[in-house]
């Protein structure tokens, strides 16, 4: 994760064409599709009578195992209901639980981060020592044994996603403040005899968090994704509630008779994780042309 994101905040602002000049990167076709869909995803989040009326937990036995058609867009489940609906619906608990999970990692990542970046040598041994503990396991397995100790739930599901993406964040948080703490501008402001606090305050947080934002943008994704594939073992959202990673789970029993209970729900995955990659990306890229003038 660390590597990933890493190299995202390093890659050359001129990798990403069409992003050049002041607003360039909205006319860069991937940044305009990723918003487009980032906006129906969200509508879908926030107001799904919008795009759907009927309701997502709504049983029709007879109508079981329809192939998607205009009654029924993406066709229906083994109970009859409407997968269109439940994939629309599935929208609101899948971001709710990429973008908490993201809040919780940053948060996690940040005290660590400001412990080992501004910290005495003890507060950067003892957090150096925590991100390297937790960087021990594979991220959906720290995520997994979580669970196991804290119980299932969507709460747990979203601390254990957090918790998995924090030791990526708290070592790029903590390169950042040790880089800004020793800028000129910075020596500058303790020669003219600026107290610590307000050389924190107004010269290092300000340079070295500005990359939290493209962060979070980078981490949704990959948070939503984890969070489905809890979901998909069972360990998220508890049925008939609708989620993404739930109905990948249920639709897999049925994947030779009835593919798009699988397609779907992965299609909606897939399609929120890479627009948050692109626009995270262009934002990135964009911070960078700022930076060098």
């Amino acid at each position: 994760m660390t590597e990933i994101l890493a190299g995202r905040l390093s890659q050359p602002a001129g990798r990403a064409p069409g992003i050049r000049g002041r607003g360039g990167w909205l006319r860069n076709t991937g940044v305009i599709i990723a918003l487009a869909v980032l906006a129906l995803i969200l509508t879908a989040a926030l107001a799904p009578q919008l795009i759907t009326t009927a309701d997502p937990d709504a049983v029709a036995p007879a109508e079981a195992f329809q192939s998607p058609s205009a009654a029924h867009f993406f066709g229906t489940d083994e109970s009859g209901r409407d997968v269109y609906t439940r994939v629309v619906f599935g929208a609101g608990n899948s971001l709710l639980i990429g973008i908490a999970a993201t809040a919780v990692g940053l948060g996690l990542a940040l005290i660590l981060g400001l412990l080992g970046g501004l910290g005495s040598r003890l507060g950067d041994f003892v957090s150096t020592r925590i991100v390297e503990v937790m960087f021990a396991l594979p991220g959906l397995l720290l995520a997994l044994v979580f669970i196991a100790i804290a119980g299932p739930g969507v709460v747990t599901s979203t601390v254990a996603v957090g918790l998995s993406t924090a030791p990526g964040y708290a070592r790029i948080i903590r390169s950042q403040l040790r880089s800004v703490r020793n800028a000129s501008y910075v020596e500058a402001a303790t020669v003219l005899g600026h107290s610590r606090a307000r050389i924190v305050w107004q010269h290092i947080l300000p340079g070295a968090l500005s990359p939290i934002f493209v962060l979070g943008t980078l981490g949704v994704g990959q948070a939503i994704v984890w969070a489905s594939s809890l979901g998909f073992l069972g360990l998220g959202v508890a049925p008939p509630a609708a989620e993404w990673g739930a109905m990948l789970s249920s639709g897999r029993t049925y994947i030779d008779v009835a593919w798009w209970l699988t397609v779907f729900p992965g299609l909606a995955i897939v399609a929120t994780a890479a627009s948050f990659t692109v626009l995270g990306r262009a934002l990135n890229a964009r911070t960078r042309q700022e930076a060098r003038g």
